[in-house]
């Protein structure tokens, strides 16, 4: 996105499949280099319901806010807008309670109790952070 002229989505399917597709049909619509980066869980994450929990999984990320769904489309500068669009609303859900669902994270907890404490607390302060940057875009006025 710092380039200006980069179509760039954030997506997943389970949180919202039409801002997914929408992202997928304005990157190949784009003239020029697109991105669209998917947060996907795999069998690695270690969903404690399974795999087959997968959307639900991907939709509780984003309430959480340890994922994020936005669009820039460089085409709308050009139209005098805001080419970035936060999709997604303020984290609704616990942080921690996400992560501690995922057998990748919850096993650090045994494993280095102290170390993993002091983690997910730095994660949870730049999930926060991260989402006020987002926000702080989208409420961006080209005209100023």
């Amino acid at each position: 996105m710092s380039y200006g002229y980069v179509y760039v989505a954030h997506v997943t399917m389970g949180a919202d499949m039409n801002q997914c597709v929408k992202a997928i049909n304005e990157a190949e619509s784009y003239h020029g280099p697109s991105i669209v980066i998917a947060y996907a869980p795999c069998i690695n994450h270690g969903i404690k319901g399974g795999m087959s929990f997968a959307q639900t999984e991907e939709k509780n990320a984003v309430n959480a806010g340890y994922w994020n769904i936005f669009r820039y489309d460089p085409r709308l500068a050009q139209e005098g807008k805001n080419p970035f669009q936060l999709d997604g609303k303020a984290p609704s859900a616990s942080y921690r309670d996400f992560i501690m669902g995922e057998v990748r994270y919850s096993s650090l907890t045994r494993a280095f109790p102290e170390r993993a404490e002091q983690l997910f607390t730095k994660a949870e302060e730049v999930s926060k952070q991260d989402y006020e940057h987002l926000k702080k875009l989208s409420e961006f006025n080209i005209d100023d």
